[in-house]
């Protein structure tokens, strides 16, 4: 009886090799994404003020205690949504990341999906979801409640899939 051993088919056997970004790289990230959300949010607040003004100025003349936390919640759904849209148009991308060289991505290296992307965003929404970044490992909410994980594109080997 002939044995016949067949060989391993090496473009399917091929596994990713993941390195998570460091703590350094993801507060990197944070920063440069928040600064261009903060240009964003002003360039759109201009428009607003061009096209509109009554509607500014009924909003800076409102000084009303409810209006600081209507301001805040309101700003918090805006950069959740912005992360969300940004991270998806970009496949796990923003401009920090593309800055630092990271990518989010999910537990098996595969690209995220736009519904991934934008759960990612809303995970960002929640309060102090910024301090659950602290430590080491960085593992911040939105990368445990996604399943997802921020790699260091150049040290990582991501499989085709």
């Amino acid at each position: 009886m002939q044995s016949t051993e067949i060989a391993p088919d090496l473009l399917n056997s091929f596994e990713s090799h993941l390195v998570r970004a460091s703590a350094g790289q993801r507060f990197a990230n944070y920063i440069i994404d928040f600064v261009v959300f903060i240009i964003v949010l002003f360039l759109i607040t201009v428009i607003v003020g061009v096209v509109s003004p009554e509607t500014l100025n009924a909003y800076v003349d409102d000084d009303s205690p409810s209006s600081g936390l209507v301001d805040r919640l309101l700003t918090i759904i805006f950069y959740g949504t912005y992360m969300g849209i940004v991270e998806a148009v970009f496949k796990g991308k923003s401009l920090g990341k593309l800055i630092t060289g990271t990518r989010a991505v999910n537990l098996d290296g595969t690209r995220i999906s736009a519904g991934t992307a934008f759960a990612r965003g809303f995970s960002r929404a929640v309060p102090f979801a910024a301090f659950s970044a602290l430590g080491s490992p960085c593992n911040p909410w939105q990368d445990k409640w996604t399943k997802t994980l921020v790699i260091n594109e150049k040290e990582s080997e991501l499989a085709s899939r």
